[in-house]
């Protein structure tokens, strides 16, 4: 599924393409994709490429949210999550760095 994603948001042009491995860090998926649009148009194409790819694939049970303003769309394919934001709203949310950083085991900072 994840060369699914990737190849469409190639190939909708999407910049800054970003996978994460959350193996180990979260229960609601095994990884998650961000890439960039240029305008809020284009976040919106960009998205609408990744559901249609999915849904061309057999996947079903996609849901899609921020459609309205295209500020930040999430696609939620189950195993893979997609974010694609304007360039403004990637940088203020940075969820890159939240999710890549090794968390701690038990939830206190110990092991």
């Amino acid at each position: 599924m994840i060369r699914i994603i990737i190849t469409a948001l190639e190939d909708a042009k999407a910049e800054d393409i970003t996978s994460i491995d959350l193996a180990g860090k979260s229960s609601f998926a095994d990884y998650m994709v961000v890439a960039t649009g240029r305008v809020d148009r284009h976040v919106g194409a960009i998205a609408d490429r990744v559901v249609k790819a999915l849904k061309d694939n057999g996947v079903s049970g996609v849901r899609v949210e921020g459609e309205q303003t295209c500020e930040w769309v999430l696609v939620d394919a189950g195993d893979v999550i997609v974010h694609v934001f304007k360039p403004d709203a990637r940088v203020f949310y940075n969820i890159e760095k939240l999710w890549s950083a090794d968390r701690p085991k038990d939830g206190r900072g110990g092991e």
